[in-house]
């Protein structure tokens, strides 16, 4: 009767582990903004759909990365120049599920010149 009792314990244990739920952030960078937005629509909307807990996006600051050049290749005449800028927009996604659901969550087709970046820590 005791052996029956111990195995079932280590069984649920074993689940248990299995079902741990993780705190996921999902970082989303890119220098389009249409793509963007339309990824994290998708993440979410899946993420909803399995009803997980989720947090976002939350928008951080664009950075403006600027270049000025001078327009003349040979350095006379007029001192004209060329300001040449790329933003780079940010989201964050925070979810709370188990990490398989994650990896079903992100299977989706992500738009070119999206970055996407998944951090995994315990709750």
């Amino acid at each position: 009767a005791l052996i029956p009792l111990l195995y079932q314990r280590r069984v649920h244990g074993a689940q248990a582990a299995q079902q741990q739920v993780h705190k996921i952030r999902i970082t989303l960078t890119s220098s389009k903004v249409k793509a963007l937005e339309k990824v994290c629509a998708d993440l979410i909307k899946g993420a909803k759909e399995k009803k997980l807990k989720v947090k976002g996006p939350v928008r951080l600051p664009t950075k403006i990365l600027t270049i000025t050049t001078r327009k003349s290749p040979c350095g006379e005449g007029t001192n004209t120049w060329d300001r040449f800028e790329m933003r780079v927009h940010k989201r964050l996604i925070d979810l709370h599920s188990p990490s398989e659901s994650v990896k079903e969550i992100t299977s989706i087709n992500i738009e070119p010149g999206v970055h996407v970046e998944v951090t995994v820590a315990d709750a």
